[in-house]
């Protein structure tokens, strides 16, 4: 095979970096891990894995995590605010 010539592999690049683009990196990715367990992806810069009863259990408390979340939110990092007080430091 003979090697591809430089335009070939800029025009490549240029390929690869269009698929990239039409991505969505913020959208949430599920995966079954080879334990068994269900582990979501891009919440953070690392997965949250949990077992699939602790998964139904956590989704059998949303409504009472909400309203936890807004009663506790002034004392919460939100992604604005986090910025911003590491910028007056």
């Amino acid at each position: 095979m003979p090697e591809p010539s430089k335009d070939e592999l800029l025009q490549r690049i240029a390929e690869l970096e269009q698929q990239l683009q039409g991505r969505k990196p913020t959208a949430l990715e599920f995966r079954v891990s080879d334990k068994g367990a269900v582990s979501v992806y891009r919440l953070g810069r690392f997965p949250v894995t949990l077992y699939y009863e602790q998964w139904t259990r956590l989704l059998g408390h949303a409504e009472e995590l909400r309203v936890f979340l807004e009663t506790n939110k002034d004392k919460l990092k939100l992604k604005g605010q986090q910025q911003a007080a590491g910028a007056a430091e």
